[in-house]
Formats: structure tokens, sequence, C-alpha cells
């Protein structure tokens, strides 16, 4: 057995000095053992060959089994990579497709690699993936929400991620703002994201906004993308995002978190749901609802519902189940409970009218 075993390593490895694919090289060794398996078949027990190539078919079969496996598993690997990364053919009567020296491959070599347990799940496939990567995302904050946001939508693939932030890195942000590290302590928050962000997948394009959310600059920002995720930390940002959303039609993914709890929704306007002032119409009183910064926050919390977050955005852009549109989940953390209320339109709303 061990003559056999040195043999495929040196065709395994002649394979390669000769430049053959790996899949050329794996069904080489694959008919190798085949061979084997034939003559511990045919010869008699006790045969010189026989006794030489192991004695005995059983060890053969665990190998070609293991062999059929990996075999399995590449020959679907590339099946998946073909059908999501492949163009689609023109229909009759369409445009002639672009010249050679035009971009033709929507993904960059090795890219697939990233994205193949997304492109194996019934719901994305190779189509969802690829909405992903045309998909465009504006994260209002790259703060406690925004951390985990910002790095799950750069591993999920998403095209293009816009973010916006004024501040610096500040040495009480690390236990909840997992984007961030100590020796970004001072940057300003967009270009740490950006940088840990590009680190994890370079081929996602971040643009960085280091300004503040203001009447002046949202309706020119919020143009660029088709959704919008706001971890902002306060109710006027979040009116503000509010209101440009509902006056562009685009959907909005709204989180906040206090101490122990948070809530997210899907407001979208646009397609028959409240808008968040519908649900918020009047900020709280003062110290009603008090910051971060004044009541403290689990460090977790905010990676629970910032990945929530990036969830709801990777099923919106794919179509994949059923989003939190309509509807608020409110996710208690000390005492590990969840409870989701179905949001109704206020007709007097100022901003979408409530459908009107």
């Amino acid at each position: 057995m061990k003559l056999v075993l040195l043999i495929a390593v040196a065709l395994w490895f002649l394979g390669w000095a000769l430049g053959a694919s790996l899949r050329v090289r794996a069904w080489l060794v694959a008919l190798l053992i085949g061979v084997v398996m034939g003559i511990q078949l045919v010869l008699p027990p006790g045969h010189p060959l026989r006794i030489a190539t192991g004695g005995d078919i059983r060890n053969w079969l665990v190998v070609a089994g293991i062999l059929a496996l990996v075999l399995a598993y590449r020959e679907g690997l590339h099946r998946l990579r073909v059908r999501a990364g492949a163009r689609g053919a023109a229909p009759a009567g369409a445009e002639p497709s672009p010249p050679a020296s035009a971009p033709s491959r929507l993904y960059a070599e090795g890219e697939l690699d990233r994205y193949a347990r997304h492109i194996m799940l019934r719901e994305i496939g190779g189509p969802g993936q690829k909405a992903l990567k045309q998909a465009r995302v504006l994260v209002i904050g790259a703060g406690g929400l925004g951390a985990p946001v910002l790095l799950y939508l750069a591993a999920a693939g998403v095209g293009t991620v816009g973010v916006v932030d004024d501040d610096v890195v500040d040495a009480s942000n690390l236990q909840r703002q997992v984007i961030h590290d100590t020796a970004a302590i001072g940057q300003p928050k967009v270009v740490s994201a950006a940088a840990r962000m590009q680190a994890l997948n370079p081929f996602v394009e971040v643009e960085t906004y280091r300004d503040r959310l203001t009447e002046e600059n949202a309706d020119a920002l919020f143009a660029r993308y088709d959704l919008i995720l706001d971890g902002s930390d306060n109710f006027d940002t979040r009116y503000l995002v509010n209101r440009v959303a509902v006056g562009q039609g685009k959907p909005l993914i709204s989180a906040a978190i206090t101490q122990w709890e948070g809530q997210i929704s899907l407001y979208d306007p646009a397609h028959g749901t409240p808008c968040y002032q519908c649900v918020f119409p009047e900020r709280p009183a003062p110290g009603q609802v008090p910051s971060c910064a004044e009541a403290g926050v689990a460090g977790p919390l905010p990676g629970v519902l910032g990945t929530m977050m990036a969830l709801e955005a990777v099923k919106q852009i794919t179509g994949a189940g059923a989003t939190l549109r309509g509807e608020m989940l409110v996710y208690d953390g000390l005492w590990g409970e969840s409870r989701k209320f179905k949001l109704g339109k206020r007709p007097d709303c100022p901003v979408c009218g409530g459908g009107a």
C-alpha cells in the first residue's frame, strides 16, 4: 500500500510540474486507485502483486470514498462559481455583447471563493450574490451599530458601501465599536472603518464622508445609494434620515439601543409601510431616553442589533425571506427575550402623510 501511495504522490507532483490543473491531477490519482482496486478484485489472495498493492480492497474503498467526496465537493463548488459568474445568454433580438476590451467579468479573480457559502443558499444563490455585488448601501454612523453593519456588509460582498460619521475614535468606544482598535484612537472613524473593511474584503468599494449629516448635504448624498441604514445615536439625525429617505422613496433600516435593549425595523412607505415618524411622532422628553454616554450600554448589545441590520440589508437586497418591513423587533439582552410588533401608519404623519 505504501508503494501505491508513493506512486500517487509522484503522479501529483509530476502533474504539478507539467502545469496540470488540480482537477486533472485528482483524476489521475483516482485512476491509479481504480487500477489498484481492480487488481485486488481480479488476482487471487496471496498473489505478490495483490500483496504489494495492499492485499485488501477494503482499505482502498475507504481511500476511494474520501477521494470521491473531495472531487464531488470541488466539482459542486466549480459549478456554483460558474453559475454565479455567468452573465447569462442574451435573449433573441438583444443588443450584441460589448467588445472584448470592455469589462466582461462581474467578479475579480478569486473573489467568488469568499461568497461560496452564500451561493449555496437557495434563497441567495448566484443571482442574490450578483445583486449584493451591484448594490449601493449608505450607513449612517460608524459607531456601536455601524461597526458590525459595516464589517458584515463588506464580508457579504456588497459592492459599494458609503459611511457617514464626523467623529474620531475614542478609547471609550472600543468596548463595543469592534471595527476600530487601539491603534485607531484619534483617527476619524470613517478612515478607521474603511481600512478594516478593505482589509477584510478588498473587492468592496468604500466611500467615506467625514461630515455631520445635515439638511444641506443629506439629499445629494442619499441620491447616490439604493438602501439607507441608520445607526445614529440622536433623534435629530434619525428624523432627518427618515425625511430624506421618504422623499426619495428609499427603504430605511433603522435601529436604536440603550443599556440592555434594542429595537430594529425597516421603514419603506413607498411600499406601504409606516415611516419612522409614524412610529415616533415626537422626540422623547429630555432624559426620558438617555444616551449610551449617559446611561451606559452592554458592549455586545450593539453587535446584536447591528448584525440584525446587516442581515435585514442582505435580505432586502437579495429578496430572501421576509424582512422587518412594517414590523418592529425589540430585543431585551438582559433577559434574553425578543418581541415583535406590527406597525401602522399615522394618517396625520407630516413626513409620509400616512400614505395619502
